[in-house]
């Protein structure tokens, strides 16, 4: 009967409006959880078998073809004085065009309007080749607002890539030696960073060897938090965390210690997502828009390529817009670098906000990607590359344990028990998210760009529907799910469904929670849990995989936050489908941050 309700509804929904057609399928779910629960299926009572498909096969990815895009980039900047500001200083620079094997940036048009104007506007370039123009208003106004502007043809070409570069490298210019150097930053010359370089390079012949072999172990055993407690190098080896920041340092030190000559990139990324087909459906990628920071790596036969080593090797996408090189992350400070003196007696900062804009006046993609049997568990993209190098396999995680059915009767749910993506930062106002101010002499002070980004899928629109895994590796009976929203208006009702796996992907429904209202959720700006019910008969549940999805009705807008790569669950546990269709092919390159409350056996 619940079968043919289903064939009826697929040729009605679409003659019905929108609201009208959730309706409906909400009266669906709940009738097909019901009949599902009264035939006698229940967690609790049978033994799960788990299968482990989410580990076969790696998660490298070659990918060919190309992506180019014309944009239109914006930058607008507000920036009210502090009590007892005596001279206000902006800084910015002006992105250059550049070129390389698989990534071209060209500029154009580039402007800057400054409101009022400045005292003196002037520019120069540093040691890295960075043009800076420096805004000084003496006795500033209450309030500056200045707009960067310029074209930018943005192309990435993934095609085959040949290197015979041998490792070590026989010989760097001497331009090139600066990228070799340790810092505060980049403490090349660290013992732990030395060790580790050391095992990572062992056995290697060639510097592209080298490279792929620092990226794996990064990109499995870094994971991405915003904001870190600090941005260096050594913090991301020792706590295994860290922004975009921590990333690039990380990856820099290890291969600056190998003799490999890295700089630091800091650029914009755009929101805009991509997708890359695939022999089992499509994987998207998406950036949050703001400011970013990544690697360039230098070859002897290629020049400069770029790598975002928290998921690409020797590309980046034509999302990121490159703005500024140099050593580190302290060196490359003055696009969005504002400095101010005041009278000692005052205490109060400027404030400054950002915001980020591009529209795509062209934008045509072509990517397809192969899964390759070699390299991390996590996301990492690469094109064809021709040189001599070792497949490293990792090996993957091991399956949750099997618990047989009269160990079940055993149990006893006496142990709290918190699980899941759990850091983000929470009640966070992004529009205007500032760095801390630093002393740079008497009365004088600065503050530099920072990196927190909002990183958010919008999931109660387009009639889409998005789904998380989480997997357990011990029996739990489950309270709770919370996830990162933020509410930014309109009204209904929100949920989740709690669903088996099905070979990777959300099967079955096994329970729905209690409905939470819009009304309910804060309107204050930022991301914060909202915890969602699973009643009074708490489902328990045996170790393996489980899907959470979010589901609404009415007319709610809400965001939920996410983490680049993948921090604790598998490479494509992050899925997304049409509301009308029945595979959740749609795999996303990120991961939704929820956690999972309820109590487990001790």
């Amino acid at each position: 009967m619940i079968d043919f309700c289903c064939l009826l509804l697929t040729a009605y929904l679409p003659l019905k409006p929108a609201v009208e057609r959730m309706r409906l399928l909400l009266m669906l779910r709940v009738l097909r959880i019901e009949i599902t629960a009264r035939r006698g299926i229940n967690c609790a009572t049978f033994v799960f078998v788990f299968l482990w498909s989410l580990a076969c096969l790696a998660e490298n990815y070659v990918v060919v073809g190309q992506m180019q895009s014309q944009i239109r980039y914006e930058l607008q900047q507000r920036v009210t004085r502090g009590t007892g500001t005596e001279r206000l200083e902006l800084h910015f620079v002006v992105p250059q065009s550049f070129d390389s094997p698989t990534y071209r940036q060209e500029v154009q048009n580039f402007k800057l309007d400054l409101s009022p104007s400045p005292l003196q506007k002037k520019r120069s370039r540093d040691a890295q080749g960075n043009l800076i123009v420096s805004a000084i208003w003496n006795r500033p106004p209450r309030e500056i607002a200045t707009t960067v502007s310029f074209d930018a043809s943005m192309q990435t070409k993934l095609r085959r890539i040949q290197t015979e570069a041998p490792f070590p490298l026989e010989r760097v210019p001497p331009e090139i030696e600066p990228y070799l150097v340790a810092t505060r930053q980049v403490q090349v010359d660290h013992a732990e960073i030395r060790q580790l370089a050391s095992q990572l390079s062992e056995g290697v012949n060639t510097e592209f060897d080298a490279v792929q072999r620092v990226l794996t172990w990064l990109v499995d055993n870094v994971r991405y938090v915003t904001p870190p407690e600090k941005y260096d190098a050594l913090y991301a080896l020792q706590s295994h965390k860290g922004n975009c920041q921590n990333f690039s340092h990380l990856s820099a030190a290890l291969m600056r210690a190998l003799g490999i000559p890295v700089r630091i990139v800091n650029g914009v990324t755009l929101n805009r997502p991509y997708h890359i087909n695939r022999q089992d459906g499509v994987l998207t990628f998406k950036m949050g828009q703001g400011r970013h920071s990544w690697i360039e790596v230098w070859f002897p036969q290629l020049g400069w390529v770029p790598f975002d080593p928290q998921q690409t090797e020797l590309f980046v996408s034509n999302r990121f817009v490159r703005v500024e090189v140099g050593i580190d992350n302290e060196e490359t400070i003055n696009d969005g670098l504002l400095r101010w003196t005041q009278a000692s007696s005052n205490k109060g900062r400027p404030r400054l906000q950002e915001t980020f804009s591009a529209e795509f006046v062209s934008d045509q993609i072509a990517l397809q990607g192969k899964r390759q049997t070699y390299g991390p568990r996590n996301l990492l993209l690469t094109p064809k590359v021709v040189a001599a190098f070792k497949e490293v396999k990792v090996p993957p995680p091991p399956p949750p344990p099997v618990i047989s059915e009269p160990e079940q009767r055993k149990l006893r749910f006496t142990v709290p028990f918190v699980f899941g993506n759990l850091e983000f930062p929470e009640n966070v106002d992004f529009s205007f998210s500032q760095s801390q101010a630093s002393t740079s002499g008497d009365n004088r002070f600065q503050m530099t760009r920072n990196f927190v980004v909002e990183t958010a899928e919008y999931v109660t629109t387009k009639l889409t529907q998005y789904a998380q895994v989480f997997v357990l590796q011990k029996p739990l009976k489950l309270n709770n799910v919370g996830l990162a929203l933020h509410k930014f208006g309109g009204d209904g009702l929100l949920w989740v469904e709690l669903l088996a796996d099905n070979h990777g992907k959300p099967g079955t429904p096994i329970r729905t929670s209690d409905f939470v209202k819009l009304e309910q959720l804060s309107d204050k700006p930022g991301y914060r849990w909202v915890d969602f019910d699973f009643g009074r008969d708490r489902p328990v549940l045996m170790p393996g995989n489980y899907w959470i999805a979010l589901g609404f009705t009415g007319s709610p807008i809400v965001n939920w936050y996410f983490t680049y790569g993948k921090p604790v669950g598998p490479a494509e546990g992050t899925r997304y489908k049409g509301v009308y269709q029945a595979d959740w092919s749609g795999a996303l390159s990120y991961e939704f941050n929820y956690r999972v409350m309820g109590l487990t056996d001790e």
